[in-house]
């Protein structure tokens, strides 16, 4: 019986593991795995989302896990387990907004498991927009009062109501006074304050009012809220 030297049986090992390097090859599971994993955030409401892979294969589902950044397990995302959307809501996962977080998504077919794809690491107080404020008007004479509601989290305080994305985030509201769809002041209040009270207007005239949410760290702004307009007396 031939007998191998120990660089003979050194070749063959480096051999065979090229051999099933190439068998192996991650291609297959890369064509199947999701695309363009990352994380939308909408006031704290952070979704995971991603794309079908290369490969487009019926029956196909996805599995999600998350981890805070440092933790070396994973958890899995319970209510993303063998599902067909393109999304997982990850809100509940990524309460913390001062964490950093990442998730990660694979695929199953018939044809096994995809490969995991990994998001980038995601920091809620920095990557999270905000919807403008909710405002309510009413006049007395020649003065507006506004009241002002921040928008809310998908989060639950102790009582079960949805907590205020101010008591997570600090921002403050600027408030767009217009006329004839002339735009006449702008006003700037602190997330602290509920209520503005502008004065000194022209009796018997329209205004129209428009809120927008700013983060003061980074300067980002929402949209504007639709008009509400009301007229003086």
């Amino acid at each position: 019986m031939y007998a191998l030297t120990g660089r003979q049986s050194l070749e063959l090992f480096f051999a065979i593991i090229l051999l099933c390097w190439a068998d192996c090859s991650p291609s297959l599971q890369d064509d199947l795995a999701p695309l363009e994993v990352k994380f939308h955030s909408l006031d704290f409401r952070n979704v995971l989302h991603w794309k079908h892979p290369q490969k487009a294969v019926k029956n196909q589902t996805y599995f999600v896990q998350y981890k805070i950044y440092g933790d070396k397990e994973w958890t899995n995302s319970e209510h993303c387990q063998g599902i067909r959307l393109l999304e997982c809501d990850l809100s509940q996962a990524t309460s913390d907004p001062r964490e950093w977080y990442y998730a990660r998504v694979r695929s199953f077919s018939s044809e096994g498991f995809s490969s995991w794809v990994l998001s980038h690491r995601f920091y809620p107080q920095w990557e999270s927009s905000f919807s403008p404020p909710q405002i309510k008007v009413t006049v007395t004479g020649r003065i507006i009062s506004v009241q002002i509601r921040p928008p809310r989290t998908p989060l639950r305080g102790q009582k079960g109501s949805r907590i205020r994305v101010t008591k997570l985030q600090k921002l403050t509201f600027r408030i767009y006074l217009m006329h004839n769809d002339v735009e006449e002041e702008v006003y700037e209040t602190d997330s602290c304050s509920k209520e503005l009270v502008i004065e000194g207007l022209r009796p018997k005239t329209t205004y129209c009012l428009q809120a927008m949410s700013v983060t003061p760290r980074s300067g980002h702004k929402s949209l504007r809220s639709p008009s509400t307009c009301i007229s003086t007396h």
